[in-house]
């Protein structure tokens, strides 16, 4: 079934609505457990995927705050796991990919599916749009399949009417991202690894975060909730589920990295 729920607010709505307060001070303690998105959280948004820049002191931030949490931290991206080690390296860190296609518990360690596979006629199907409307950029996941239209924004309205056929006759999740379009497997979101992650021994009874920009992040956002947790926003405010707000990803490396430095009372 086509997810509706995930287009972007129009910007005039966006600016009439009130703004979320940042987020207090990290709190390294027991009882935190940490998510991050990747792509507009972590890095900036660039115009092809494979042109992020990965601050140099990344990789170790990520790797010292999830000792610091004693293994409660998890990325939690749209990109497929084998994307994001090319970006930071083998890190030592719990991963969900593919939106929670591909879940790996432990850094290095097993990975599970958490969707079937797609199948390969969805990206043939989309692949034969994107050629016929100017080279659009597809990016096939094992569990889902991006289509970026960011170079062509007149794409955009046939993008989306060809990508909700599709995900009506093969009943998959269409998400409408940053100038993206996505098509994922049922069971393939956010929302459902988080819930995975918590279902954990080392996350049980936290109260986690969320630290999310897009749209796809809503289902994560909802799930924090449930388990007494909060979102933070990163960006521009809109419409969200989440309860406080970062402006860019240069804040929420200094919001990690200050509860590093800082020790902050409970």
């Amino acid at each position: 079934m086509t997810d509706t729920t995930d287009s972007l607010p129009r910007v005039e709505d966006s600016a009439q609505m009130p703004d979320l307060p940042p987020p207090p001070p990290l709190r390294i303690s027991p009882q935190t457990a940490l998510f991050l998105d990747f792509d507009g959280t972590l890095v900036d948004i660039a115009d092809h995927p494979d042109e992020v820049v990965v601050a140099r002191s990344l990789p170790g931030l990520i790797e010292a705050l999830s000792r610091r949490l004693e293994g409660k931290l998890a990325l939690v991206s749209g990109r497929s796991l084998e994307a994001l080690e090319a970006m930071l390296g083998p890190i030592d860190v719990a991963m969900a990919g593919s939106h929670g296609g591909e879940f790996r518990p432990a850094g290095g360690g097993e990975v599970h599916p958490l969707a079937d596979p797609l199948p390969g006629a969805v990206v043939e199907t989309l692949s034969r749009f994107a050629e016929a409307n100017g080279g659009l950029l597809v990016e096939p996941k094992p569990f889902s399949v991006a289509v970026h239209y960011r170079r062509h924004p007149d794409a955009k309205a046939g993008l989306l009417a060809c990508a909700g056929q599709v995900a009506e006759e093969r009943g998959l999740k269409m998400k409408h991202g940053k100038q993206v379009v996505e098509l994922v497997m049922p069971g393939s979101d956010k929302g459902s690894a988080v819930s995975r992650f918590m279902d954990l021994a080392e996350f049980a009874g936290t109260s986690p975060l969320f630290v999310g920009d897009d749209v796809t992040d809503e289902d994560a956002f909802r799930a924090v909730s449930d388990f007494g947790g909060t979102g933070v926003l990163v960006g521009p405010m809109r419409k969200t589920a989440a309860s406080w707000r970062l402006p860019d990803v240069v804040a929420v490396h200094d919001w990690l990295s200050r509860a590093l430095a800082e020790d902050v009372p409970e």
